[in-house]
């Protein structure tokens, strides 16, 4: 059930050039419990006094069994948006208002597949990230495998990079494949990929009866790899979807 109350930053960190992960406390001292996957909202209101809101993803890594004392989010800097001045500006122990946890983009209890196709672009890797506990404990259980496709633009600006190329190291089941559109690192790995998530899913050869598919990120991205997944024959309801608008 959705709450409201404030959030206290105790932390933060540029994750890309106009990225922030930013880590708030509840200010009543009360840990938060989500599903990782779920959303917090932030409410504000615009100069003229007009009252408005903005989603984020949890990031915290986290099981869904216990609340967790920090809430970490991910955020945009759009220029000139109204909520990049209000988290952009905001200095350590500063106070916003928000409510939540809302939404339903998480793994389910119920799945039967063997496959899990995660896709993202930006931000929208957030909720993956979140979800690391529970996806070793399904690896476990069900001997389930993963697979993780992250559009960037570049290297800078592929949010937790390390973070689950080490998790990728460590389990067999979980593969990772970074996608860069504007052409490979400096570095490449052999994991990587060039171009847009949604032209590597040929790759992944998806199958009606093995796979549920996660989309979040851009909405042409969601859009396009709904319609590339639906080609190669997945029902609807075995493709999830979480589109990230930028909101000024």
């Amino acid at each position: 059930m959705a709450e409201q109350f404030q959030l206290r930053l105790a932390d933060s960190f540029m994750l890309a050039p106009a990225v922030r992960h930013m880590a708030f406390e509840r200010a009543d001292g009360q840990p938060l419990a989500f599903v990782p996957g779920q959303f917090l909202q932030v409410h504000f209101q615009y100069e003229d006094g007009k009252a408005t809101k903005r989603s984020y993803s949890v990031g915290t890594v986290g099981d869904g069994t216990s609340p967790v004392e920090r809430i970490e989010i991910a955020v945009s800097y759009v220029e000139g948006g109204a909520a990049t001045k209000l988290l952009g500006g905001l200095d350590h122990g500063g106070l916003i208002d928000a409510s939540g946890p809302y939404g339903r983009f998480c793994l389910m209890d119920g799945d039967q597949n063997q496959r899990y196709i995660l896709i993202a672009t930006g931000t929208g890797v957030t909720p993956y990230r979140a979800m690391l506990p529970q996806i070793e404990a399904l690896m476990a259980s069900r001997g389930c495998r993963f697979v993780l496709l992250y559009g960037a633009r570049n290297e800078g600006e592929l949010l937790y990079g390390e973070e689950f190329e080490a998790f990728a190291r460590k389990h067999e089941g979980f593969d990772f494949h970074p996608c860069f559109s504007r052409g490979p690192r400096p570095n490449p790995r052999p994991h990587d990929r060039v171009g847009y998530v949604q032209a590597m899913l040929a790759e992944l050869e998806p199958k009606a009866e093995g796979d549920i598919a996660y989309l979040c990120g851009n909405p042409n991205m969601v859009d396009a790899s709904f319609a590339a997944l639906k080609e190669h024959g997945l029902p609807v309801q075995h493709i999830r979807r979480e589109k990230y608008i930028s909101s000024r």
